[in-house]
């Protein structure tokens, strides 16, 4: 008799969970006995290059409890146990580096542990004791449009086999009690040697994507988007080649789930505080040693969340810190060091022609560009432009001492060319080394310098009527001009020359005025520069 039922997933009088009436135990046995038998099987078939027929072929074998001469017997009710696509599947996993016998070891030798949590639809989660794999329930809408992937699925991982999306392993149905039950092995995004602290399932959307009182209650609960603008309004903060990692992944991700007419799908971003692990006490007793030992590192390749983004994402930078655990370092707006845990899930619904009438429906009652549910193209954008916007964000460089000491450098030699000049005497020899007379070049020429104006006295000429004047002199009237710059500022747009004459100071302004050029050469007082 069952008390509690979300989907197909139940509660009995006992306290045991029950999938279609099977329970977990029952199911989980089903299970070990299924993937033992057709993993060994499959050890004894050659090894050969995948087929298009090979994703369609499907493997049944029965289980009487008495045992057979295939199969041993067991304590559970009879079942048949299916394999769908097992030589494609073979392939998968020797992509991922996962042996027969690791697969078999992590799957079977030890029971399989139960999650207590559950998706919307009600599935079940079981994860192997070494952390590796994840056993999830699907509907069969699910199981079949994974395997109408799974011909794209492997064109996409022999190209890129560092990616977030789902690492599927094997899909396999147990028929018991009349029931289908179908279940694929996925690859562990949280493992539970690692504490998190906080969860959250993003999709970019907003509408009604908050967390339900109920959830809340949870020792764990996953939090949605609009918890995560409440919580983080600032963002995650990453190193900038791991920002960069990570948006190029979440783009080629995007569109491959695009280029299949995949929506509805989120992003699992589990974090782990690390100054919180280390303030919390080793003997806690919600999770005992979680924080004290680093977990065993996982068999597959391109498992971790730090393996999973692009190559070029090396640990260091600006995360100090050499032990990740797996984990992608980041930190919040408090400056708090953490490692993240993320990957892309809920990958199996399509835009079929149910999810056209809900998006049509929620469209009529609120914001259509709001809702989860959307067209892929629409979906993707939304989803890739919320991640690298407003979730991730990239840690502000600090300029560095190098970059300092040349802009300090370049302003004491603006304010000494400024100041000096003006002020210092000017040593006759100083100037023969640095002016050039007519004598040493053609005339005309100027050495490649379009700054130095045509026909520039020679220095014996102008020594007498020097530029720079020393603090206590006084300068000689000359031709109605009682010569001398006490002030040149240079700028950019505006050049401001200070005259002193004879009936006062007066400011000439030169901004695109070159009627002022012949004015210096025909007084021979200043060789004078546009920029």
């Amino acid at each position: 008799m069952l008390i509690k039922k979300i989907g197909h997933r139940g509660v009995d009088s006992s306290g045991e969970t029950t999938y279609k009436k099977t329970t977990s135990s029952a199911l989980k046995g089903a299970i070990q006995l299924g993937i033992t038998h057709t993993v060994g099987s499959l050890s004894t078939k050659p090894e050969r290059d995948v087929l298009m027929q090979d994703f369609y072929v499907v493997e049944s074998i029965f289980f009487p409890s008495e045992g057979s001469n295939l199969t041993p017997a067991h304590h559970y009710s009879d079942f048949r146990f299916k394999t769908y696509a097992p030589v494609a599947f073979r392939y998968f996993r020797e992509l991922f580096g996962i042996r027969p016998d690791d697969y078999l070891y992590s799957l079977c030798n030890e029971p399989l542990i139960e999650l207590c949590s559950s998706g919307a639809s009600g599935s079940l989660f079981y994860v192997s004791s070494d952390d590796e794999f994840i056993i999830k329930t699907v509907q069969y809408k699910e199981a079949e449009f994974l395997q109408k992937l799974l011909p794209g699925y492997y064109m996409n991982l022999n190209q890129n086999p560092r990616t977030l999306l789902p690492k599927f392993y094997g899909l396999y149905c147990v028929q018991a009690g009349g029931k289908n039950i179908r279940i694929v092995v996925m690859n562990n995004l949280l493992p539970r040697s690692v504490k998190m602290h906080v969860k959250y399932d993003l999709k970019g959307s907003t509408y009604k994507r908050r967390a339900s009182q109920k959830e809340r209650e949870k020792p764990l609960p996953t939090l949605k988007d609009l918890d995560f603008l409440q919580d983080i309004p600032d963002g995650l903060f990453l190193d900038a080649d791991m920002y960069n990692a990570l948006c190029k992944t979440l783009q080629r991700d995007c569109l491959v789930l695009q280029s299949f007419k995949i929506m509805d799908y989120s992003l699992l971003v589990s974090v782990h505080n690390i100054e919180h692990a280390q303030r919390e006490p080793l003997g806690s007793e919600a999770q005992p040693s979680l924080d004290t030992r680093r977990p065993a590192p996982q068999k597959a390749l391109y498992s971790t969340a730090m393996e999973s983004i692009q190559g070029e994402a090396r640990r260091g930078g600006t995360m100090q810190t050499d032990d990740h655990m797996g984990g992608i370092p980041a930190r919040n707006s408090k400056g708090e060091r953490l490692l993240l845990y993320i990957g892309i899930i809920d990958v199996l619904q399509s835009y079929r022609f149910i999810k056209k009438l809900e998006h049509s429906w929620k469209a009529l009652v609120h914001d259509g560009d709001t809702v989860s549910v959307h067209r892929p193209g629409f979906y993707a954008e939304r989803f890739q432009r919320f991640m690298c916007t407003t979730v991730f964000k990239k840690i502000p460089l600090k300029p560095s001492p190098s970059k300092k000491f040349r802009s300090g450098a370049s302003f004491s030699r603006r304010a000494g060319s400024s100041g000096t000049s003006c002020c210092q005497p000017t040593v006759p020899g100083e100037h023969k080394a640095q002016v050039t007379t007519k004598a040493e070049v053609e005339p005309g020429v100027h050495l490649g310098r379009p700054d130095v104006l045509p026909q520039t006295p020679p220095l014996e000429e102008t020594s007498e009527d020097s530029l720079v004047s020393e603090p206590n002199f006084t300068p000689v009237v000359g031709e109605g001009l009682q010569t001398l710059t006490t002030r040149l500022v240079l700028g950019p747009f505006l050049h401001i020359i200070f005259f002193s004459v004879s009936s006062g100071p007066w400011v000439r302004t030169l901004q695109e005025d070159t009627s002022v050029i012949p004015f210096f050469s025909r007084h021979r007082c200043l060789s004078f520069a546009l920029h």
